[in-house]
């Protein structure tokens, strides 16, 4: 297990090494000037005294090399350089806001299973029932359905038509914990809807794969209790597909929370990536981009060591 542990996290350290250098090498090799492009005002041409100045701010004028060895030394100090427009440091503000979108994340993630497992085994249990259509018609609703629409109809119907909950907002849970869970409910389960439905279904497919295996019929033919071969033998190995699943999907809504952020007016990393892109402001952007990327990087170096413990095979494999 130690041995496997190292190589992967080997391998995500080469992948985020690879990330950082991709995206140092997009921002400096695509055609056009980052200083022009930035300054330059509803296609008028910017003052070029202007640009210059811009071009030295960002360390521009000098060597690629040179650049790129001080793009990785100030990556390896936590220096992602400072905002344009307000002078602020990037890192201090991905810091302060990157918490608020992973516990986003996860909250909707814990939702997502907390549902989605049980009632994927179940309605592989009772493949072809009632239960099952009507489980597998709610989910295909849960899928079908954007998570703005779900956002909005979750704030007229709980907020404004019951008043059980704030519309939205944000209070930090050292204030008042009880307050910044209850604004943390609505939008964390807006996202769990599709989520919790991708789950569902493939956790149903997975469970009815494994219920075909000849170690399956055997446990049943030993006399072993049902809750225990669902337990031990069918669950243990049709999670492998779930987590893997979980985890591309957790990757994904890192940049993917954007509408619901914006929706109940939580202050997370995918609204201020927004408004970077919006206002050009290129040290912020560039600083997301490589947060989000690695962070991506290590919920899959996190998947990768799961599957170790789940499945003993990945590890000697």
């Amino acid at each position: 297990m130690f041995g496997y542990a190292l190589t992967r996290i080997a391998v995500a350290l080469g992948l985020i090494w690879a990330v950082v250098t991709l995206v140092f090498l997009i921002i400096h090799f695509v055609p056009g000037d980052p200083a022009e492009l930035l300054l330059s005002q509803g296609g008028v041409a910017p003052d070029p005294a202007a640009v210059t100045e811009l071009r030295e701010k960002l360390g521009l004028d000098r060597p690629i090399l040179a650049q790129y060895v001080s793009h990785i030394g100030g990556l390896l100090k936590g220096d992602l350089g400072s905002s344009l427009l307000d002078d602020h440091s990037v890192a201090e503000e991905i810091a302060l806001r990157l918490p608020r979108t992973l516990e986003l994340i996860f909250a909707a993630s814990l939702i997502a299973v907390l549902f989605g497992l049980p009632l994927g085994t179940l309605a592989a249990l009772r493949s072809g029932s009632a239960i099952d259509r009507v489980l597998a018609g709610v989910a295909g609703l849960g899928l079908s359905i954007p998570v703005f629409v779900v956002g909005t109809v979750a704030i007229l119907v709980f907020a404004q038509k019951l008043h059980w909950v704030p519309a939205g907002g944000f209070v930090p849970f050292s204030r008042d914990p009880l307050q910044h869970l209850i604004l943390l409910l609505m939008p964390a389960s807006a996202i769990a809807v599709g989520l919790g439905a991708v789950v569902f279904r493939m956790t149903r497919s997975s469970v009815l794969e494994v219920l075909q295996r000849d170690y399956v019929r055997a446990a049943h033919a030993k006399g072993l209790r049902p809750s225990r071969i669902v337990l031990h033998h069918v669950l243990r190995n049709a999670l492998i597909p779930v987590v893997t699943v979980l985890a591309l999907h957790m990757g994904s809504l890192l940049g993917g929370t954007v509408l619901v952020e914006f929706v109940f007016n939580w202050p997370g990393l995918s609204g201020y990536l927004v408004r970077a892109v919006e206002q050009r402001d290129y040290p912020e952007v560039v600083g997301i981009v490589l947060v989000i990327s690695i962070a991506f990087v290590l919920i899959n170096l996190a998947v990768d060591l799961l599957y170790a413990v789940i499945d003993p095979r990945v590890r000697h494999g």
